[in-house]
């Protein structure tokens, strides 16, 4: 239901905190090309960072935007995250009753989404708030934000509400 996309990612540690966070709340992450980095040769980062969680991750690559707008044709689920978003990422609607596909989308760390998209979809542009201080804030944590927002909106559909690994120690009585 829920779909990350990294538009040309650069760091490897993000890409993979992204993995990790994908796996833990079973959200399908796609990669659009190109990357700054070379993802079979970074491989031992991926898997330090993601916690070994790379085997698990449902990936999708795409050689290119068009790539991906061809194989996700659903525009009016795209939701833009960038520093130029006209609306706040609390406006974004993940109450989804009709199971469609929702689409987050995230730019390259340098560069952010290519203007051009953006203004094709400029209504579609959410930004989370930050001080003047700032440029922009970590991708990784960007994603984990807006994310956990959408879950909320859907009261954490099929997630574990209570600890699943590990003695509950907090509700013995």
């Amino acid at each position: 239901m829920i779909n990350i996309v990294l538009f040309h990612p650069e760091i490897p540690q993000n890409t993979a905190n992204t993995i990790r966070t994908c796996v833990g709340t079973d959200t399908k992450l796609h990669l659009i090309k190109p990357y700054g980095f070379d993802l079979e040769q970074s491989h031992k980062v991926f898997k330090r960072c993601s916690a070994n969680y790379l085997d698990l991750v449902d990936l999708y690559e795409y050689d290119s935007w068009e790539d991906f707008v061809a194989k996700n044709p659903n525009k009016e689920n795209y939701n833009f995250i960038t520093r130029y978003g006209l609306n706040l990422y609390t406006g974004i609607d993940a109450k989804n009753s009709d199971n469609e596909e929702i689409y987050l989308i995230f730019g390259s760390e340098s560069s952010g989404i290519d203007k051009n998209i953006l203004m094709e979809f400029k209504n579609q542009t959410y930004r989370l708030p930050a001080s003047k201080n700032v440029r922009s804030l970590n991708l990784s944590n960007c994603v984990m934000t807006i994310l956990y927002e959408c879950l909320r909106q859907n009261d954490f559909h099929n997630l574990e509400t209570k600890e699943p690994h590990k003695l509950d120690f907090l509700n013995k009585e």
